[in-house]
């Protein structure tokens, strides 16, 4: 196999958010305040990082006020611009200038290896990386989650999933996977088990919202039949991916916060407050005083 530079990186952003409802009816879930960025901001700067200049973001009906974030805001720009307020213009005019950032449709909500598939075109033989965009990852070092599995995949040419840790309560809300450590925190994958009972795990590492896919995914997708409720799951398209191809595991270096939930979108907020100079006494005492 030929290997080829990450170039390209897809962010899913279709999905309905229900956990997040009744807010999520009106605002897509990927535009959550982190503070005061929205979720998917930091997604595609996590890709940016990667090594990513070509990202497609893919979006259902309804959720065109991500396409408008990405958009340049002229009248905006001009009013920060004509008020002084250099910063905040130098920050807008940034963040239309992150990637070559184009969207496609996912007119039915299939599954998440639905959405993976609608990439094929995009991909077009490279190798890409598949960020959740609901999902912010917290590096524990100087290189980005994203970036910890293209690193592998520059070690190896292969698929690579981000792997975590998780406490028994949990195993059963994710992907397990399990195989033999090649190096540190390098695992070539033998078994993926989409959410299993505790008891059937075959560890307690899970596949933490993001991948690095080589253009066999695709190949793997098509192949792949509808499960529970009629949605491709992605992770029975990794099982059959690796009957054709190694697929290997990273243990991330980092933290991931999951901001589609009401206590992950509180929790991350108020974590992500305390670290900023300008909030982080003001946002202490407050805390100090809840009862």
């Amino acid at each position: 196999m030929i290997k080829k530079q990450l170039r390209k990186a897809v962010i899913p952003a279709a999905g309905f958010g229900t956990r997040m409802l009744p807010f999520a009816k009106s605002v897509p879930k990927e535009l959550i305040p982190l503070v005061d960025k929205p979720v998917l901001q930091y997604v595609v700067e996590e890709a940016v990082a990667a090594g990513a200049d070509e990202i497609l973001i893919i979006i259902s009906s309804g959720k065109e006020a991500i396409i408008r974030h990405f958009e340049t805001a002229v009248e905006l720009e001009k009013r920060l611009a004509e008020s002084g307020k250099t910063a905040l213009l130098e920050e807008m005019q940034k963040l239309n200038h992150l990637a070559d950032i184009s969207f496609v449709y996912q007119q039915e909500l299939k599954g998440l290896g639905d959405a993976v598939s609608m990439a094929k075109e995009f991909a077009g033989g490279d190798p890409v990386l598949i960020l959740l965009g609901d999902t912010v990852m917290d590096s524990a070092v100087s290189r980005s989650v994203a970036g910890q599995l293209v690193d592998v995949y520059e070690k190896t040419g292969s698929s690579v999933v981000a792997l975590e840790e998780v406490p028994d309560e949990k195993v059963s809300s994710y992907g397990i996977a399990d195989g033999r450590e090649i190096a540190d925190g390098i695992l070539k994958l033998s078994r993926l088990v989409e959410k299993p009972a505790l008891a059937d795990a075959p560890g307690r590492l899970a596949v933490a919202a993001r991948y690095l896919f080589t253009p066999g995914i695709f190949t793997a997708l098509a192949e792949t039949l509808p499960g529970l409720h009629g949605e491709i799951q992605l992770t029975d398209a990794i099982v059959k991916l690796m009957q054709n191809e190694s697929v290997y595991g990273c243990r991330i270096r980092g933290k991931r916060y999951d901001l589609g939930t009401p206590a992950g979108f509180v929790m991350a907020n108020v974590e992500f407050a305390l670290r900023r100079s300008d909030l982080h006494d003001t946002i202490l005492e407050r805390l100090k005083s809840v009862q």
